[in-house]
């Protein structure tokens, strides 16, 4: 399953790769792509949306589901 995620507030290549990791975390995820100039992360996997805003809030940025 494939999960569109939006994420505000990156700015830098850190800020990808922070999220990226934060994502890549979450139980049940099995690859993520993240993309700063477009505001957005896909994340494959079983993981709900819930964990995956989670995952990224605690990083420090914010993030909703692109799919809403």
């Amino acid at each position: 399953m494939s999960q569109r995620m939006t994420v505000s507030g990156m700015s830098c290549d850190g800020c990808e790769v922070s999220v990226e990791e934060s994502l890549t975390a979450v139980s049940g995820v099995t690859g993520v792509e993240v993309d700063r100039t477009t505001e957005t992360a896909i994340i494959e996997g079983s993981a709900t949306v819930d964990e995956l805003v989670a995952a990224i809030e605690e990083a420090g940025y914010e993030a909703t589901d692109a799919e809403t």
